[in-house]
């Protein structure tokens, strides 16, 4: 039998707008990109390069690297049509210190970067919990590989303590993400720590951020 064919189409749980220059539009980024730039002036470093796996749209990463001129930001994501999107958007902004889009599947053994480029974070948003277990497994893999000494991983979107939600609102879209495709769901914190220090990551911080949401700061290793 021929190998079975991984499903690389698009994940979006919200309807996007797309312009002309096929900018496609988040309202969910819209909602989330301050309080995500105010956690991220405090925990990144002040100069460095910064991965951001499942870039989606492209607007976190114009609005990050253009409140954080000195860092290097290099976004990626396996659909084509999110890197179009995420292209556009950076010629829009006209930012030189956003490069362009990058296919990783965090799911791969390797993500085609490992001979290349080394990074000082690396920022998932909103992915782990529309993409199986397996994805979160790769995510800490390839962190581990790609990550300076004492390097941030940081993830963001809603999570479990000890197996319960923190809102009934939470238990309910996790309840929906499960139907939709019983590899998703609301992952646990405790669950995503055990993987973290098997390939040698601390969790930092736990930061609550709006709407329930969590933004988790794992550290790699030792400056």
């Amino acid at each position: 039998m021929p190998p079975e064919k991984k499903d690389r189409s698009p994940v979006a749980l919200e309807q996007r707008d797309i312009s002309a220059d096929q900018r496609m539009f988040s309202p969910s980024v819209a909602r989330n990109s301050a309080p995500i730039v105010a956690v991220l002036k405090r925990v990144l470093p002040t100069r460095g390069a910064v991965l951001e796996i499942g870039c989606g749209t492209g607007e976190h990463a114009v609005c990050f690297a253009g409140a954080m001129p000195n860092l290097t930001w290099q976004p990626s994501d396996p659909d084509a049509d999110a890197r179009t999107s995420t292209s556009s958007w950076i010629k829009f902004a006209g930012l030189k210190n956003v490069l362009a889009p990058r296919d990783i599947d965090v799911c791969s053994g390797q993500w085609g970067v490992e001979q290349t480029a080394h990074f000082d974070a690396i920022v998932s948003i909103n992915m782990i919990h529309i993409a199986p277990w397996a994805a979160s497994l790769g995510l800490f893999a390839g962190a581990g590989r790609l990550l300076h000494a004492g390097g941030l991983l940081l993830l963001y979107g809603p999570f479990m303590r000890d197996g319960a939600h923190n809102a009934p609102s939470n238990a309910a879209f996790d309840a929906a993400l499960k139907e939709r495709n019983p590899s998703w769901g609301v992952r646990d914190i405790a669950d995503l720590e055990q993987v973290g220090e098997a390939a040698g990551f601390n969790l930092r911080e736990t930061i609550e951020m709006p709407t329930n949401n969590m933004l988790l700061v794992f550290s790699s290793g030792s400056a």
